[in-house]
Order: structure tokens, then C-alpha cells, then sequence
């Protein structure tokens, strides 16, 4: 009943808005699904979203018991809606692990986590268009890789399938200690002769640096058969000047059918590392910093709207309260903004602010009338600390909303 209540408010409050707003004017609404210190968790973060062939919004975080990093009891929640993210349903707990688990090594030895907080961690999803599937991804303790699926719009879930062998087989080249899928979403090919690969961006650390995290190199996992078996792609962007440190990833197919990369990184450039494969596996061009792509050291994240267009988010700043900048080192989270190009990724010519002050990791995705949806983390539950987001919000705008914003350039 309170669910039904609330979702009936929601609606009533889009519909007053909807009459205040000067009639021809581009609309955006924005709901909150997750608040930090509500229903048993302090941090909600590391949202991901998705819209699946038949059009229901799937929206999934994770959700964090303490707020003291990446590391500790972390379980995997997810929200549903079925009317292009106006309302949403209550939530539902993805992943849950019992019992004590074995604890990341790198993490023990840095003190980061302890037996029994088993950390589920760095969800990715992917809407097979094929079959209409969901394929899901998740980690466990940074160091095992799990598949689920779901046929009946992310309602219900199959058991959890280990793959942590298509991760071994990255070692001879680079001996993890650590592994990541995504965050945020992965892809489907829609074109050329790898039509319907699955492909999922992940980055691997050697688990020796700051918060067991560093240093870190990014690459793909794929899928030929609908998520029966993974295999491993090249390594994409290494850990070698002038990159370090590229982590987390988002990937989206070009009008030519080649993938592109797009890659946080701790480099000096403070820009966003991209690079290009014919099939988002093998190939990768060399790595360039996007001159248009701020990096404030955060995860960001891309979508293709149509045939046409491209939009990217993340947040558009380089400056620091503290006025404390360095080449390499984190800026403020704030202002997250989200960007257009028209030419696959080669130019960003409009940028329309979504989020004044903190914000920080978002995911897009887009429905089926054309409506973007961003799932984005904004507040602060301590204004001294960037990691502790207050809650995670839906966007919900169209082109003519993000066109009608005035082109920025940095700031």
C-alpha cells in the first residue's frame, strides 16, 4: 500500500509539473529510487540501468551495509519499471551471498575487508535484442566473475553461474589479483559479421596499490552463443605512459559497426581514454585521450539514442574546493553533465548541465519511444567525502531537453 501510494504521488507531481511548464518547453523529471542510511544499507552506489526489448526500465546498484568503501557487505538490488521510468517498482535483492566466503588476499592484506563481509560488486547487464533476454554480471570479492540470466523482464533470475575461468586466461599475459566487469552496462552488436556479440567491458588490477585497486589495465569479455560460454578479448589500454591506471569502462558500436571504449583513467591528461575494435574483442587502436571528455577521475557512461546519435555523462569538472590540484589526482564530483555528438564520438559540439554540485557515477540507457533515461548518483551524506552519495536518481529527458542547452566548454 505505501508503494501504491507513493507511486501514485510521483505521478500526480510529473502531471503538475507537466501543467506548470510553458507549453512547447522541453521537460526533464527526476526521481530518487535509493536514498543512503533507508532500508538497512548506509550507501546505495555504482548505478546501472537498462531497457530491455519489450520496454521495461531496469535500474540496479549496489547496495552497501557500511559506508566505508568498495570493500565490506555489499548486496546487489534492482528496481523495475514498466512505463519508460516514470514509476518504479519496489525493490528487489539480485544478489545476496550467505555464509563466509573466501576474502580477496589483497584486500586482507590492506585491511580493506574481512571474512563474512562478502562483497558483491561491479554489476553489469545486457539486454540481448535477440532473444530478449537480460544477461547479467556481477563479481564476488574482486576476484570471481558470476553469470545470471532472466526471460521474464529482470522479474526473476536463473542461479548464478561461475565464469571466472574466462578470467584466468587473461594471467599468462597480466597476473591479477583483482577483476571488474563494467560498471554500469554492457552491449549487443547490432551490426557487421559479429552481429549479436555480447560484449562486456572489464579492467584487472594486480591488486599492490591504493585500495587494492592499482594499477589496473581495461579489456572485454564476449559472448557468440547468448551467455552460454565468455571468452576473453586483447587487452585495450594498458597500464603505460602517458596512461595509468585505466579502470572502469563503457562501451557503444559505432555507425560502422566498430566498438568504441570509453575509459576512466588516473593519467595526467585528466581526459576520457578511448579506443576503437572492428569487433569488440581483438584490434584495439591505439588508446587517445578525448580532448572533450573532462576526467575528473569518476566512472562515466555512454548510449547510442538512435542511428544518429550519442550521449555521454559523467561529471564535467576539474577543480577541486580545496583548490589542491594535481596532475593524476581526484577532483571534485560535481556537475554532472551530459554530452551529444552526432559523429560517433569524433566531436561533443552540445553539453546541457543535468546535476548542480555533487554527482558523481552514472548509467544511461534509452526507451523505446526515444526517452533517455540517466541513473545517476547525486548528494552527499558528508560534503568532505566524494564517495558517499546521498541518493541515486533517474533523469528522465529527451533530445529537444538536452538541445536546448547551451554548448559548454571546461570549466
Amino acid at each position: 500500500m505505501a508503494h501504491t501510494i507513493r507511486a501514485s504521488l510521483a505521478t500526480a507531481l510529473a502531471l503538475v509539473a507537466a501543467i506548470a511548464r510553458p507549453a512547447g518547453s522541453p521537460a526533464i523529471e527526476k526521481i530518487d529510487l535509493f536514498e543512503a542510511g533507508q532500508g538497512g544499507y548506509a550507501l546505495y552506489r555504482i548505478p546501472g540501468i537498462v531497457v530491455t526489448r519489450a520496454g521495461t526500465a531496469l535500474a540496479y546498484c549496489e547496495a552497501r551495509k557500511n559506508d566505508k568503501g568498495d570493500w565490506g557487505p555489499i548486496d546487489i538490488l534492482m528496481r523495475r519499471s514498466t512505463d519508460d521510468g516514470r514509476t518504479w517498482g519496489p525493490r528487489q535483492t539480485i544478489v545476496h551471498v550467505e555464509g563466509e566466503q573466501p576474502v580477496n588476499p589483497v584486500a586482507a592484506a590492506q585491511k580493506l575487508d574481512r571474512p563474512g563481509d562478502n562483497t558483491a560488486n561491479n554489476a553489469v547487464a545486457i539486454v540481448d535484442m535477440e532473444t530478449g533476454m537480460v544477461h547479467f554480471l556481477y563479481c564476488l570479492e574482486y576476484m570471481r566473475c558470476f553469470y545470471m540470466r532472466s526471460d521474464d523482464e529482470g522479474a526473476t533470475w536463473s542461479a548464478p553461474a561461475e565464469i571466472t575461468a574466462t578470467f584466468a586466461k587473461f594471467r599468462p599475459e597480466y597476473d591479477w589479483k583483482v577483476i571488474a566487469t563494467g560498471p554500469a552496462h554492457g552491449i549487443q552488436l547490432t551490426r557487421g559479421p559479429r552481429k549479436g556479440r555480447l560484449v562486456v567491458p572489464i579492467w584487472m588490477s594486480l591488486g599492490t596499490g591504493g585500495h587494492a585497486h592499482r594499477p589496473s589495465v581495461t579489456s572485454t569479455i564476449y559472448s557468440d552463443d547468448h551467455g552460454q560460454t565468455w571468452h576473453r578479448g586483447a587487452i585495450a589500454i594498458p597500464d603505460a605512459p602517458p596512461f595509468r591506471y585505466p579502470n572502469e569502462t563503457v562501451a557503444v558500436q559505432h555507425s560502422d559497426g566498430r566498438v568504441m571504449l570509453n575509459a576512466r583513467s588516473e593519467s595526467d591528461a585528466h581526459r576520457r581514454l578511448i579506443t576503437t575494435s572492428p569487433d569488440g574483442a581483438t584490434a584495439w587502436s591505439q588508446p587517445r585521450f578525448d580532448d572533450a571528455l573532462l576526467e575528473p577521475i569518476c566512472m562515466g557512461s555512454i548510449v547510442r539514442v538512435d542511428d544518429r546519435h550519442i550521449v555521454f555523462a559523467n561529471p564535467h569538472n576539474l577543480s577541486r574546493k580545496d583548490g589542491k590540484e594535481a596532475p593524476g589526482k581526484p577532483r571534485d564530483r560535481i556537475n554532472v553533465s551530459v554530452k551529444l555528438s552526432s559523429d560517433d564520438g569524433a566531436t561533443w559540439p552540445i553539453s546541457r548541465l543535468l546535476e548542480e554540485g555533487f554527482s558523481g557515477y552514472s548509467d544511461l540507457a534509452v526507451t523505446r519511444d526515444g526517452t533517455i533515461l540517466c541513473f545517476y548518483e547525486r548528494g552527499a551524506t558528508d560534503g568532505a567525502n566524494i564517495y558517499k552519495t546521498g541518493r541515486l536518481t533517474v533523469a528522465r529527458f529527451g533530445l529537444d531537453w538536452l538541445t536546448a542547452g547551451q554548448s559548454t566548454g571546461e570549466r
